[in-house]
């Protein structure tokens, strides 16, 4: 098996270094990756996240082609086919590119107190390393990083070095929403227009504690890019630390709250962004609803003061309405 991957690397880092080359031979495991990149930067590129982009398509890239192929029209397969590629409009070539680390980069790093005193003392809650900041910035993996990049120390590099990333890109313009439909049994957020029409796809971490999941709906009541977070310490029992009363907690991409706070007018829930991406849907929350950094700011640039947000643990109405046409 070591070898096999070894192989692969070589593949990659041959090609990205001589150029791209086509996708054509099945089993070669170059143009595969490439193909699963292409799959996955399509989906984020419309807003309909496939999770981290990391080559490996899975569950959460299963569902957001689903409803995607279910919006255009297409056969509903949840697989990279023909018809999906086309709509996509990402080409295997394209999915790779050199980026040139800045020192702005560097900025967005440590210090690393795990006390939460120590941390109210911060400007910023910065990110543990550079491999965090790149794989936040392209919207990736860690270990997909370090595939595109054999043999380099991502952690090493200073500002000027080159280093190959997934062509991720921002989106210029984001649908409004008439609503948002939070699914708690698929954990998955739905961003339907006032047309009615679902136009984004995000998924999420939910409350541990099924007590604590809300149910029925809810509005939002506010919008905070790089937020303070106010720790309270009777609301983390699990926190052994002696912390005297609240704190305030500095913004930044390590913020309980991540980069975006969006409140509902439900007393103390919220939907927001985390660092840890790699563990959306895996790990519960103390009640609020977490995304990936990113995700959370394209919602927050999406909703408004107002915008109704929906619990329900069935099949979308999005989903149905689609289905019947």
């Amino acid at each position: 098996m070591s070898r096999i991957l070894n192989k692969a690397r070589l593949i990659i880092c041959i090609c990205l270094l001589g150029g791209p080359v086509p996708l054509v031979k099945a089993g070669d495991a170059e143009s595969s990756l490439r193909e699963k990149l292409a799959w996955q930067i399509g989906l984020d590129r419309v807003c309909f996240s496939p999770g981290l982009v990391d080559g490996r398509p899975g569950a959460k890239t299963r569902i957001a082609t689903e409803e995607f192929q279910r919006v255009r029209g297409l056969p509903v397969t949840g697989l990279w086919d023909e018809a999906t590629a086309k709509a996509l409009q990402v080409r295997p070539d394209d999915v790779i590119s050199k980026y040139t680390i800045q020192q702005a980069d560097f900025d967005e790093i440590g210090p690393l107190p795990t006390s939460w005193v120590e941390k109210s003392r911060l400007n910023q809650l910065g990110h543990e390393a550079l491999e965090n900041v790149l794989a936040e910035k392209f919207h990736c993996a860690t270990h997909l990083l370090a595939t595109l990049n054999p043999g380099k120390n991502i952690n090493a590099l200073r500002p000027g070095d080159a280093v190959y990333v997934p062509t991720v890109s921002e989106v210029s313009t984001f649908p409004r929403a008439g609503e948002i439909e939070i699914n708690l049994s698929e954990k998955v957020f739905r961003v339907i227009s006032k047309d009615k029409k679902l136009v984004a796809l995000f998924h999420c971490s939910i409350a541990k504690d099924k007590e604590k999941r809300p149910s029925g709906s809810a509005r939002v009541t506010g919008v905070a890019f790089d937020p303070t977070y106010t720790f309270k310490p009777e609301m983390w029992p699990e926190v052994k630390e002696n912390v005297p009363g609240p704190l305030t907690i500095p913004p930044g991409p390590r913020n309980p709250v991540g980069r975006c706070w969006i409140s509902l007018s439900l007393p103390g829930y919220g939907m927001h962004g985390t660092p840890h991406p790699e563990l959306i849907g895996k790990t519960g929350s103390h009640g609020c609803f977490r995304l990936a950094n990113w995700d959370a700011q394209r919602l927050g640039k999406m909703v408004e003061i107002g915008t109704p947000v929906t619990f329900t643990d069935q099949p979308s109405r999005s989903t149905l309405a689609s289905s019947k046409r």
